[in-house]
């Protein structure tokens, strides 16, 4: 069951980044900062797809939502997995 844990703890982790990018849109913070560096280039990966797919509604970009949705959805699908793999 540690490789259950580890699976969900990183797709927790990653979940979580991508909701600090969003907060993140509403303060403009340095852009120089590494720490904000890193946020970016760690998510901006998955958001691009999305950020294509979706247009900007007025000022609201909702990609990140989406990919929320998404990516939850791919949490469960792969600890599914998992957890079928660890179990058998």
């Amino acid at each position: 069951m540690a490789l259950y844990s580890l699976v969900a703890a990183l797709f927790d982790l990653y979940n979580l980044l991508i909701i600090i990018r969003l907060l993140l849109s509403w303060v403009n913070p340095d852009p120089y900062a590494a720490w904000v560096r890193f946020i970016y280039q760690v998510t901006e990966p998955f958001l691009e797809p999305f950020r294509r797919l979706l247009p900007p509604v007025g000022m609201v970009d909702f990609s990140p939502v989406v990919a929320i949705m998404v990516l939850s959805l791919f949490r469960r699908l792969v600890l599914s997995l998992v957890y079928n793999l660890v179990v058998f």
